[in-house]
């Protein structure tokens, strides 16, 4: 009787201490990211972000990596996070599984993106508080095994996503699962030009070898635009990503698995027309809801369901852009699409989602609490 009396004092002197750490703030949070040894990436570039405005907020946040070698700025072998992101995300706390010198508590959150099962599946054991990062919904079924769900399996209740399509999606997979909505952001740098726009097409493709057969067939139909540039933005720093965005007079967008989809915001931010096929996700600033609860396309841009018809959409595009004649429906719904996904907006997000996260965390351990003090009370009564 009092070796059970002793375990429910111990359990309970834990459960205080993890909750003072949690409403003090006195707690960490690792967020596991890919290395990706400085290949400039948007999923990764908001991990960053996310991390870095949980620091403004006074939290500890880390980025989490698997080896220790993770390759912070640039060397002979290429660039860096502090290149292509900036040097204030290099800065940000980071630490590594290697070593087996990580210390995770019960008091911590851990953070692991949606393609991750296996590492969901390590680091189930952990006392801490488990959480999915889901930013792109074609990755979150690549490496979980048949059957295995993220709670049930792994320990992971809740998830972050991007929009509420996403949220939705996943709801359908994992019933029980709760979502919450961190919309990303579009730098400030994203804007436009005062300079005049140049004949160059900006392409962004998932697959390098769909923009290549792109430009390759716009040859071929349109010879006479032979003097047109294609420029692929690939590798680029994000700021220098932003300068050649907004010397352009078009972007190209093709995409088909896209969670949210950026380039098509950073390209209307710098005042560039987008064309671009239709993502099997069509993401929210592309849909418009009337009175009537009927959906259509915004006219944010130039939209279509195949890449078939894209060069001659560019060449009826370069036409009327040479001839000053860019329709005014086309640059009014730029212009509404303009300013919707800020960092303060952002930034506002992640107070409320992890605020939540964190006092739901705490609501839980006083509900525990409580079974064990009215567990100790019985016992001392007995």
């Amino acid at each position: 009787m009092e070796e059970n009396k002793n375990q429910i004092e111990n359990q309970i002197s834990q459960l205080k201490e993890i909750i003072g750490n949690l409403e003090n703030k006195n707690f960490k949070m690792y967020f596991f990211t890919l290395d990706t040894k400085g290949n400039p990436t948007a999923g990764i570039a908001n991990i960053y972000e996310h991390v870095k405005l949980l620091n403004e907020l006074g939290y500890n946040a880390s980025i989490l990596h698997e080896k220790n070698d993770y390759k912070l700025r640039g060397d002979e072998n290429g660039q860096g996070v502090a290149d292509w992101l900036g040097e204030e995300y290099a800065q940000l706390p980071h630490a590594s599984i290697e070593g087996q010198e990580l210390m995770i508590t019960p008091s911590d959150f851990i953070i692991i993106p949606e393609i991750f099962a296996n590492i969901m599946d390590q680091v189930k054991s952990f006392p801490c508080k488990k959480i999915v990062l889901s930013q792109s919904y074609d990755y979150l079924l690549e490496l979980l095994p048949i059957g295995k769900k993220w709670d049930f399996d792994f320990g992971f209740n809740d998830v972050i996503t991007t929009s509420k399509k996403q949220a939705d999606y996943i709801k359908s997979l994992f019933p029980s699962i709760m979502t919450h909505v961190v919309p990303v952001s579009i730098p400030e740098y994203f804007k436009p030009s005062d300079k005049p726009k140049t004949p160059v097409v900006a392409l962004l493709t998932r697959n390098a070898g769909d923009a290549t057969k792109l430009a390759k067939a716009f040859y071929l139909q349109f010879p006479i635009y032979k003097w047109v540039t294609f420029k692929e933005l690939r590798g680029f720093s994000r700021e220098k990503f932003s300068r050649e965005l907004e010397k352009c007079c078009l972007a190209v967008w093709i995409d088909d698995q896209a969670g949210f989809g950026t380039f098509p915001l950073e390209a209307i931010e710098c005042n560039t027309p987008v064309i671009g096929k239709i993502p099997n996700m069509v993401p929210e600033w592309l849909e418009s809801v009337d009175e009537n609860g009927d959906i259509s396309v915004k006219n944010n841009g130039v939209w279509t369901n195949t890449t078939l018809n894209i060069p001659e959409l560019i060449a009826t595009y370069l036409k009327i852009w040479l001839e000053d004649a860019v329709p005014s429906d086309l640059l009014e719904g730029m212009a509404e699409s303009k300013g919707l996904y800020t960092l303060e907006n952002q930034k506002q997000a992640i107070t409320d989602v992890y605020g939540a996260i964190f006092e739901n965390r705490t609501s839980e351990l006083k509900i525990t609490l409580e079974r064990f003090e009215d567990a100790l009370k019985e016992t001392t009564n007995a």
